[in-house]
């Protein structure tokens, strides 16, 4: 193993270890009768497991999954669209009030989400986004977008500016070089504003609870939360969804982890 690598490595075993150590004891619960689970000293493993709990799940909860694997993606689309150029400008080009415009940014992400939600829901309701993935997607945006704005900044300043600027001195404008030079080399921090706008829309409720009553669609978050309102007895439905809701965070998390940890160290020192 080289030396330069293993903190890397190290902090990615981590992060699957966090990951799995939880969802392990989630698919154990949801694999054993309803009954098991009350007893004082639950099994370690699933002995005489069923899978009950799933179909129930998926029975219930499936066309939820969808719903938000579609605002989940949408999410990450939008940010990405507005955060990738707005990271850009502020990094290498000299944009009046950057700084005053970074400080905001700080600020937005400190203002609690249940006065966001309350407002977005008047402002929703007169145009017609409430029960709608459009709204849903451009209310979780409001969150996402200045973190990733403020993580794909830091590492755009540290792209050497003798790049940029061989790409104007070779007659390309400001979106070329935004283009085929920025986001080639951006590659890693793209992939981690993306993966964490992803886990938060997937991981929204207040949001989505706010902005849907329902009747049109539901995010898998409403639908386990009214999922255990409704079968508060069933302790390996629950667990089940939980575990669906789950698998598609932990899937994203350890395929990723290698550009996560490398997107969230890069920019981090300077030469």
């Amino acid at each position: 193993m080289k030396t330069s690598n293993w903190p890397r490595t190290v902090a990615g075993v981590l992060i699957v270890a966090v990951l799995l150590f939880p969802l392990y004891w989630m698919v154990n619960a949801s694999l054993q009768p309803s009954g098991a689970l009350l007893r004082p000293d639950p099994a370690f493993f699933p002995v005489g497991g069923t899978l009950d709990g799933y179909r129930k799940a998926v029975a219930s909860q499936g066309p939820n999954l969808l719903s938000s694997v579609v605002v989940a993606l949408g999410t990450v689309f939008v940010s990405l669209l507005v955060a990738a150029p707005a990271s850009y400008a502020l990094a290498q080009l000299k944009v009046r009030g950057g700084p005053t415009l970074v400080f905001v940014l700080l600020i937005v992400q400190m203002i609690p989400g249940i006065v966001m939600a309350n407002a977005l829901y008047t402002v929703f309701s007169n145009l017609g986004l409430i029960d709608n993935y459009l709204g849903l997607v451009l209310a979780d945006s409001t969150a996402t977008i200045p973190f990733a704005v403020l993580l794909l900044r830091a590492f755009m300043i540290s792209v050497p500016k003798e790049l940029t600027e061989a790409s104007r001195v070779d007659g390309a404008g400001y979106w070329r070089t935004f283009s085929s030079i920025i986001l080639p080399v951006s590659r890693n921090s793209l992939v981690t504003a993306g993966l964490f706008s992803f886990l938060f829309a997937w991981a929204d409720f207040l949001f989505a609870v706010t902005l849907t009553t329902g009747q049109s669609f539901e995010p898998i978050t409403v639908g386990i939360y009214r999922f255990v309102g409704n079968q508060s007895a069933d302790w390996n439905g629950i667990m089940a969804t939980a575990v669906l809701a789950a698998i598609p965070a932990a899937v994203l998390l350890v395929v990723a982890q290698r550009y996560v940890v490398a997107g969230l160290t890069s920019g981090a020192v300077k030469d």
